[in-house]
This record gives C-alpha cells, sequence and structure tokens, in this order.
C-alpha cells in the first residue's frame, strides 16, 4: 500500500511543479502566480521532488 501512495503523490508533485513552472515562465495566463520568478524555480524543484518520490515508490512495489 505504501508504495501505491508514494506513487501518486510523486505523479502529483510532477504535475503541480510542471503547471508552476509553466505559470512562473507566463505561458499560463490568468493566475496571480504568471510571470513571477519564485513560482519559475520552485516548480522544477518540486518537480524534482515527485520524480525522487517515484523512483522511491517503484523500489518499494519491486521489493515486494
Amino acid at each position: 500500500m505504501r508504495g501505491w501512495l508514494l506513487l501518486t503523490l510523486g505523479l502529483l508533485a510532477v504535475v503541480v511543479g510542471a503547471v508552476w513552472t509553466v505559470q512562473g515562465l507566463g505561458y499560463v495566463d490568468g493566475s496571480v502566480m504568471t510571470d513571477q520568478r519564485i513560482w519559475a524555480v520552485l516548480g522544477p524543484v518540486v518537480a524534482l521532488a515527485g520524480l525522487v518520490t517515484l523512483w522511491l515508490g517503484l523500489r518499494m512495489r519491486r521489493r515486494r
């Protein structure tokens, strides 16, 4: 069960990080996050953390 949780959280973090990145870079209009440098920096960090979480979740599922 824990492997599925990590996989789900990792995937969610990758998607959120990607959205934050494109908003921070100004590709998505209509948000207070548009063209804000902080989101262009935090987005890839969150996406990278999501990839690490996905990797850990995959490792946990393979061990069983």
